[in-house]
């Protein structure tokens, strides 16, 4: 029998083939162009901050007063507007261009025997209030003074007349040995308050600043709020791209979306690496860690699963829950009354939208906390540039400095202000488009002296 086809409808077929593979072509094309929109969000739109706040003289001010809060944070086109790359690039990269600022470490010993260690930056020029502030700053998770972010927000802010205090995370900083067997953790506030007490005997009329990056930013928002006293002094609090609830970011940390999991994972392995380098320190009769802990650490894949083996123990906590419920700063941070602005980002990774019914629900029952909700930036990222290239400043160390500057004039008219206030407020007059123009009047007033100190 024989196997040939018919030449007529090889002829026929012929001319449909080409026609075909162009049709595959283009809807490979198609499927690739789709994934990466879809990857890289490129349909999303850019669109100014989403502000959390009740209707007060300060934040009134601080509105009219920070122009990048009212404005359109614009990332990078091409990839800004993928949290997983602007997380991606800050974890590689930190940023780019990065400055070298010149500072002196300080060592500071601890009741436990433990060294903490902070570097101290001064400022490069006066301020522009003619008073002495200093910033008091909390990196991330691990970090230290050396990292870029960490040093290009300090540069941007010594050029703007703040001395800056950064805390070195006990057990962050390489080759430096501790001298007790404990590392930091998510919020124990001691390394922080011993800092914060040096730099307040160190320069007696020193107004201070409090910066917490990450978890950095649980770390002082718990110290604010577990005790007044740590407030005195205290122009504002910053808080950046933090979770508030340990417990809960844990437990979304073991879900897949938006791939959690694997950031859980690479953070747990970072984490891993860090108390390996100080094994030596562990393994002494004083330590709470021996072998066993040290086993359970190798076979960890999660945050959690090292907390429970290792971290929980530094401070004698009876279980993971416990560790995490005590050390998180939702316990403490409605105690906090100096002015509080919480940042984060939508398309943060590692913060679950969930976590950020925290802060906004904050910003809506105190009038001094302000909550500021980016679209995009990822997890510290906060990138700025026209299409590829980032800014060597991003947006997230711009808007802190202004914000800090706004509130610095705040606290050299707040005596002028508070007595605004006290009249409004025992007065019977209702909101009035009259109390308005006295509400803008005031804030005119502390802007038009602002411009004759610069």
């Amino acid at each position: 029998m024989s196997t040939m086809s018919n030449p007529e409808e090889a002829d026929t077929l012929a001319p449909e083939l080409p026609a075909m593979f162009d049709g595959m072509k283009l809807a490979a094309v198609a499927t690739i162009l789709y994934v990466v929109i879809r990857c890289l969000n490129l349909k999303s739109r850019t669109e100014p901050p989403q502000v959390t706040c009740q209707d007060t003289v300060l934040s009134r001010y601080l509105l009219k007063s920070c122009p990048l809060l009212t404005k359109e944070y614009v990332p990078p086109l091409l990839w800004g507007k993928s949290g997983h790359l602007q997380t991606a690039l800050y974890g590689k990269m930190g940023r780019i261009n990065t400055p070298t600022p010149r500072g002196v470490r300080k060592f500071l010993p601890m009741p436990d025997g433990a060294t903490a260690t902070f570097d101290l930056f001064e400022a490069l020029r006066e301020h522009r209030t003619g008073g002495d502030v200093t910033m008091v700053i909390c990196p991330g998770i691990g970090n230290h003074s050396e990292h870029k972010y960490i040093r290009t927000f300090v540069d941007h802010s010594q050029r703007q007349g703040y001395r800056c205090a950064v805390l070195n995370h006990l057990g962050a900083l390489p080759n430096l040995e501790l001298t007790a067997p404990r590392l930091f953790t998510y919020g124990c506030t001691w390394e922080f308050a011993a800092m914060v007490d040096s730099v307040k005997q160190a320069y007696p009329l020193t107004l201070l600043v409090v910066v917490g990056f990450s978890l950095g930013g649980n770390v002082v928002c718990k110290f604010l709020g577990e005790n007044p006293s740590n407030q005195n002094r205290v122009i504002c609090c910053i808080s950046v791209c933090q979770g508030y609830s340990a417990l809960r970011a844990q437990e979304t940390f073991l879900q897949w979306d938006q791939c959690r999991r694997v950031y859980n994972f690479i953070l747990a392995d970072n984490m891993k690496k860090l108390i390996l380098s100080h094994r030596s320190s562990f393994l002494t009769s004083s330590s709470s860690i021996g072998e066993v802990e040290l086993s359970r650490l190798f076979a960890a894949t999660s945050l959690m699963q090292i907390d429970d083996a290792i971290m929980r123990k530094f401070h004698g906590y009876s279980s993971v829950k416990d560790y995490y419920e005590e050390e998180s700063c939702v316990q403490y941070i409605h105690n906090v009354s100096v002015p509080l602005l919480l940042v984060n980002s939508c398309d943060d990774p590692l913060v679950h939208p969930s976590l950020l019914e925290i802060p906004h629900s904050l910003a809506e029952k105190k009038p001094n906390v302000m909550f500021i909700l980016t679209q995009h930036g990822g997890h510290m990222g906060f990138f700025e540039g026209a299409m590829l290239l980032p800014h060597p400043l991003t947006w997230m160390d711009k808007v802190i400095v202004e914000c800090v500057n706004a509130l610095c004039w705040w606290e050299e008219e707040r005596p002028a202000c508070e007595n605004q206030q006290k009249d409004l407020r025992t007065s019977d007059v209702s909101l009035t488009p009259g109390l308005r123009v006295i509400e803008s009047n005031l804030i005119e007033d502390i802007k038009l002296n602002s411009a004759f100190r610069i």
